[in-house]
């Protein structure tokens, strides 16, 4: 586990220095997790206990509307993937995470993590940097609907994410974006000449 957790590590100390006490706590909530391809991380349903570090691979988050799967989110490598509003209230999710690609993480169990913020002010900090800029990321994307057109929404995602269209079915691509598959490929199109 020495690896992975350098790995995630690094990842947190871009945004909060981390004394070896508080490194060590937090290895010792974490463990490792592989899921293959097309698998659920975490089902529709479950309550969300632990928050993943992406280590290799890629997730989404989905739910279901009216009978159609709609993608909510993308966790590519070196980002972290939770149900927040499971997370925060206990309840189970109606959103479930599912795995892209065969997927490696670092799981950390958010029950254990939230008992550290009593003895670890530099841990809790930590935290609350990660889901203050989660809660910006949140706003942002719901003003890129309301603000802007989809093939905004796709040239921001392929500028942000470049390799996506090659690791991500353009079904989930184009639910993510709120468009129909025919939608994604005019735009495809357009960009193409």
């Amino acid at each position: 586990m020495t690896e992975d957790f350098s790995t995630l590590i690094h990842y947190f100390e871009r945004l909060q220095k981390l004394s070896p006490a508080s490194q060590e706590a937090i290895k010792a909530i974490c463990s490792a997790v592989h899921i293959p391809k097309n698998q659920d991380l975490q089902a529709i349903g479950h309550t969300c206990k632990t928050i993943y570090f992406v280590k290799k691979g890629i997730a989404r988050i989905y739910y279901y509307k009216d009978g159609t799967d709609i993608t909510e989110s993308f966790a590519l490598e070196n980002s972290l993937i939770a149900r927040v509003e499971s997370l925060f209230t206990g309840k189970p999710s109606k959103k479930g995470i599912q795995v892209l690609e065969d997927a490696d993480f670092i799981g950390i169990h958010s029950p254990a993590l939230f008992d550290l913020y009593d003895t670890s002010p530099e841990i809790e900090r930590l935290f609350r940097k990660i889901f203050e800029a989660a809660y910006v990321d949140t706003v942002n994307r719901i003003e890129s609907i309301q603000f802007h057109t989809a093939e905004e929404r796709y040239h921001d995602l392929i500028t942000s994410s470049p390799d996506i269209l090659q690791r991500v079915p353009l079904k989930h691509i184009a639910s993510y974006l709120g468009i129909t598959q025919v939608s994604l490929s005019r735009i495809r199109a357009k960009g193409a000449r």
